[in-house]
């Protein structure tokens, strides 16, 4: 297995991709790479980088009944819809609710199926070429997996939790986690789409985006945790610029959190909950906390009379 790397590349990144480049960038034996959850333009720095390296990224997941593969090393992509593997399992796209956090359902009861290129959750139907065993000593979690009735009475459907995207080419694009995707003002943000732009900043290291309650208002509003690279500072009027440019408004982060160590679990996922219970309370949070400040067209420092001021609804968002 010489000059295969067959893991995730998150540790080989760590260890060669952040530091400065070198002349000899590409005088190493990795050849091939097979792991899942490389963003598309990591993927295009990586490759323009290191040279051509043969990277094969899959979606999958321990107890699921599906999966797919990019034989193809389309950059950005998860898999492809396959002819063959179409005939023997039964998978869709159907459309989601966000706020409500569940399929949405027509007038007879069924479920909804998604058009090419629009976003849809993957769901599986659970046969015996494509079974979904369970969860062991977790019965409830293993039902809530369970969509039952999805497209006609009595069929069984293996409910991923995962947003996808398949474009007219059949490509299979990873868009977001359920729980993670949010809603705000009306639409809906996808916390990695909204990463990828903020990972281009120059000072930014890596990114964990959510979306926080604020009272009296519907929905979650975005906030982003902000690793920095090392030796730089924190530039509110240029990372103001780069989000205007590339976000529309809605998803853009109203509030950055900067903080020395992202937390991840074991699957390489960032943690999130802690995050979102804290919120932006700068008497909660010890972190460098910044708001978006449109008048002034830069990220400021937050403050208790700014936090005050959106409790208070005096403050618009």
């Amino acid at each position: 297995m010489k000059g295969i790397y067959a893991a995730p590349l998150d540790p080989w990144l760590l260890s060669h991709g952040n530091q400065f480049k070198k002349p000899n960038d590409h005088d190493h034996k990795v050849r091939l790479a097979l792991g899942n959850g490389l963003r598309g333009d990591v993927w295009r720095e990586f490759l323009k980088r290191f040279g051509d390296i043969c990277i094969y990224e899959f979606y999958a997941s321990t107890e699921g009944n599906i999966g797919f593969m990019n034989y193809t090393r389309k950059i950005g992509a998860v898999g492809r819809v396959n002819y063959l593997q179409k005939k023997v399992i039964n998978f869709e796209l159907i459309k989601y609710d966000v706020e409500k956090d569940e399929p949405v359902r027509d007038g007879n009861g069924y479920c909804v199926k998604v058009p090419k290129g629009e976003v849809g959750l993957l769901v599986c139907r659970i046969t015996p070429y494509s079974p979904f065993s369970g969860y062991a000593g977790g019965k409830a979690q293993t039902e809530k997996k369970k969509l039952r009735d999805v497209f006609k009475k009595g069929d069984l459907y293996f409910n991923s939790g995962d947003l996808l995207i398949i474009d007219h080419e059949n490509f299979v694009y990873f868009h977001d986690r359920v729980g993670d995707t949010f809603r705000w003002k009306g639409e809906n943000v996808a916390t990695t789409e909204v990463a990828d732009i903020i990972g281009l900043v120059d000072f930014v290291q890596e990114v964990n985006v959510y979306g926080v309650p604020v009272p009296g208002h519907e929905g979650r509003i975005g906030m982003a945790s902000i690793k920095m690279k090392e030796d730089c500072e924190f530039d509110g009027k240029k990372f103001f610029k780069h989000v205007a440019d590339y976000l529309p408004s809605y998803a853009r982060p109203r509030f950055l959190r900067i903080q020395d160590t992202i937390e991840i679990t074991g699957t390489f996922k960032h943690r999130k909950v802690t995050l979102v219970e804290e919120g932006f309370n700068p008497a909660v949070v010890k972190d460098a906390l910044y708001f978006l400040d449109d008048k002034a067209e830069m990220y400021v420092p937050m403050t208790e009379d700014i936090y005050n001021s959106i409790n208070g609804k005096s403050l618009k968002l």
